[in-house]
């Protein structure tokens, strides 16, 4: 397919799923052939195009922010899986996601081979200390996401520095604030992390800001987010 008959494609899926707010989400698969792993056995990819409504997280939780637990689950090394590639390879964040279940916590806190902080299940992770932000770097292992790249846009307009850099999670249990940002997730406070309060316990004042403004570029204006 060219790329404009993608596009195409794509808003003929929406026109006839009626959707003028959703998610969408392109699948591009080696195509028809045998179960095999080489991929030169299917000579025509498919295009798999699935528009929906999706939530991941209730209106609740972008009030009184998420808990994330720590797992043991290790995120995918990015010498072995370019974590640049936005692939359906989720076998080890599905892993990650039951031992945040059987925790009881909301999210997933999955760390990399370093023991850094790569990401969650599903999103990106920033932290905010002494006003400044922080989050991992595309190095870290952690997904160059849209709306990772949205925050930097945010907080340039807020004139807040925001910084690349390998954190612990020991940094997220000090930080005076914590978000993630995700397509589904858009962006969600956190306010526990391993059964610790980060900073006073609720969404912050930056975070809450920045939640704020994404709304305003996205079109979701007219109901308060925060009480």
């Amino acid at each position: 397919m060219t790329r404009q008959e993608m596009t195409e494609a794509l808003l003929e899926t929406i026109r006839q799923n009626h959707l003028r707010d959703g998610y969408i989400r392109l699948v591009v698969t080696r195509g028809v052939g045998n179960l095999g792993l080489n991929p030169e056995q299917c000579k025509n990819p498919s295009v798999i195009i699935i528009v929906a409504t999706i939530a991941l997280y209730h209106e609740d939780f972008y009030r009184k922010g998420l808990s994330i637990v720590t797992v043991a689950t290790r995120r995918s090394n990015p010498a072995s899986l370019n974590p640049a590639v936005k692939s359906l390879n989720y076998l080890n964040n599905v892993m990650a996601r039951i031992e945040a279940n059987l925790a009881s916590a909301d999210e997933a806190l999955m760390l990399n081979d370093a023991g850094n902080v790569a990401e969650c299940t599903a999103d990106n992770v920033f932290i905010i200390t002494h006003g400044q932000i922080f989050t991992p770097p595309i190095t870290a292992g952690a997904l160059q996401g849209i709306t990772r790249s949205v925050v930097f846009d945010i907080a340039g307009e807020f004139e807040i520095k925001v910084i690349e850099a390998d954190f612990t999670r020991h940094d997220i249990f000090v930080a005076d604030e914590c978000f993630l940002t995700g397509t589904a997730a858009e962006i969600v406070p956190v306010v526990k992390a391993d059964g610790r309060i980060i900073g006073n316990g609720k969404p912050g004042p930056i975070t809450t800001r920045i939640i704020a403004r994404f709304r305003e570029m996205t079109y979701k204006t007219g109901t308060p987010i925060f009480d």
